[in-house]
């Protein structure tokens, strides 16, 4: 089965896309990812290209990534939040000719800076939908096209700071949807589609696996509390996938009526908090089933069973998923002790864009390593003790400190920096940015902020700044972010201690 594939699972008449007050059977949305398919070859994209879409959550958005796929071009997904710096970065590293999106970007100038000459065609998002009068039919895919093809290409930094896209073939990401069918999703269901589509999570938990099903996912562009809460009461959704600061807010905010119809909540980007759980299943009698995942395996790795979730644990792998527990020399751990989660399975992606280095590491031995340490129980149940990366999650968004941090080294009159996730009550982790002064050096905190905002999405930007009179090193001439850490940590404890 082809990811575009799923524009048949469900009955022709039957409700696939709810969008604000549009309604889409699945004979329309086949209808529609057609109608964009037949658009996008006229307009030159043919098997193996790239095609961005830079949009908020939408019924169009579908349209086009199935449109997409089922050209067997490769879609690239684009964080609407980044900056056209971050945005340029995508387009040259993947060669993006076709960006679909609903305003019209001035890509020249960032690419221009980039040295990147390419000509990219801007596409409006909300017309490929349509039909077009003596539109000629695209020509079927070849005899060779397999499920093992290309069918997105998800971005994500990584510990170099540089933004590597993970190739994810149409096997990888519908592999991920049938292991989902622990969730017990059934046609009859309504699925909360409020994460953001570009992000793997939120497509495919509440877009991929809800249509492999035949069920109905109700769309919304972004979180808003007001807006979210009356969606999910009048379209009496069942189903929600979303992060621990959405649960906090639902809480707070929404009252059992409005919940009544929910049957399952599964929480996933980053840790959730044992209070956001206990206090939203005592006010709503609906459990959370935490899970776990990564963009490299399309993403969901583990999840806590409906009816069977374990506070504090992430689940057991889903099934067709292999795993271990290694130490540093890559042998498994005894039981009961902690080492670093390595999995296998379709699921796991082709490798990184141009990158064959790094997909050899990262696929070393034919497992995907994760870099995060967990421990299991006797039950198989995992839990995730602690990460290898510095990766800082805030409000379900990945933020990689050495992106951040190299910005920061442009800033005049910044000798050093470093920039290390501290807890955050809304957002479950936000950046701290600790820096030194090149000597006689002084900076206005006002004026490298905005020299972020120029640079940076709003989200990775540190919530607080510390200047230090020198950054601990180690032993090798690293900078020592634990160390640094310490000292953040005795400082609060002791507001009078210098830091």
């Amino acid at each position: 089965m082809y990811v575009h594939d799923l524009v048949r699972q469900g009955a022709p008449d039957a409700i696939a896309l709810v969008d604000h007050k549009r309604r889409f059977a699945y004979s329309e949305l086949a209808a529609a990812t057609r109608n964009c398919r037949n658009r996008l070859y006229a307009a030159g994209v043919r098997q193996g290209d790239r095609v961005a879409i830079f949009s908020r959550n939408s019924a169009e958005f579908i349209f086009a990534y199935f449109g997409i796929a089922s050209l067997g071009a490769i879609a690239v997904p684009i964080n609407f939040q980044l900056a056209s710096r971050e945005i340029a970065y995508i387009i040259k590293d993947a060669v993006i000719k076709h960006f679909l999106t609903y305003e019209p970007l001035n890509l020249v100038d960032p690419l221009a800076a980039l040295r990147c000459d390419l000509k990219v065609a801007q596409h409006d998002i909300k017309t490929m939908g349509n039909p077009k009068k003596d539109l000629p039919e695209a020509p079927a895919l070849p005899a060779d096209f397999d499920e093992n093809a290309p069918c997105a290409l998800i971005y994500t930094s990584g510990t170099t700071g540089s933004p590597k896209g993970a190739v994810l073939s149409h096997k990888n990401l519908i592999t991920n949807a049938k292991q989902m069918r622990i969730m017990g999703c059934e046609p009859k269901h309504h699925v909360l589609a409020v994460l953001p589509m570009y992000h793997c999570f939120g497509w495919t938990c509440s877009v991929l696996f809800p249509l492999y099903c035949g069920a109905e996912v109700v769309i919304l562009d972004s979180f808003t509390p007001k807006e979210t809460i009356r969606v999910i009461r009048e379209e009496e959704v069942n189903d929600l996938y979303v992060v621990p600061s959405i649960c906090s807010l639902l809480t707070k905010l929404a009252t059992p009526e409005d919940m009544k119809n929910l049957r399952l909540v599964v929480s996933g980007g980053t840790t959730l908090p044992l209070k956001i759980e206990q206090d939203f299943i005592e006010k709503f009698g609906v459990d959370i089933c935490e899970g776990y995942g990564l963009s490299e395996a399309s993403p969901v790795v583990a999840m806590n069973p409906a009816g069977k979730a374990v506070v504090g644990s992430i689940g057991p792998v889903v099934p067709g998923i292999e795993w271990k527990l290694v130490d540093a020399t890559g042998h498994e751990v005894p039981k009961g002790a902690c080492g670093e989660l390595i999995v296998r399975g379709d699921n796991v992606m082709l490798g990184y864009w141009n990158m064959p280095e790094a997909t050899q590491d990262t696929l070393r031995g034919g497992w995907l390593h994760t870099g995060d340490v967990a421990r299991a129980d006797e039950n198989g149940y995992l839990y995730i003790i602690d990460r290898l990366k510095d990766m800082i999650i805030s409000m379900g968004e990945n933020i990689y400190p050495r992106e951040v941090e190299e910005l920061i080294y442009q800033f005049p009159g910044i000798y050093e920096a470093a920039v290390i996730g501290v807890e955050d009550k809304l957002r479950g982790q936000a950046g701290a940015c600790f820096y030194s002064l090149h000597e006689g050096a002084s900076i206005n905190i006002r004026e490298l902020k905005k020299f972020l905002q120029a640079n940076l999405a709003l989200f990775k930007i540190p919530r607080e700044f510390h200047e230090m009179d020198a950054l601990p090193r180690t032993s090798t001439g690293k900078i020592a972010k634990r160390l640094i850490w310490e000292k953040f940590t005795e400082k609060k404890k002791d507001s009078s201690c210098p830091l």
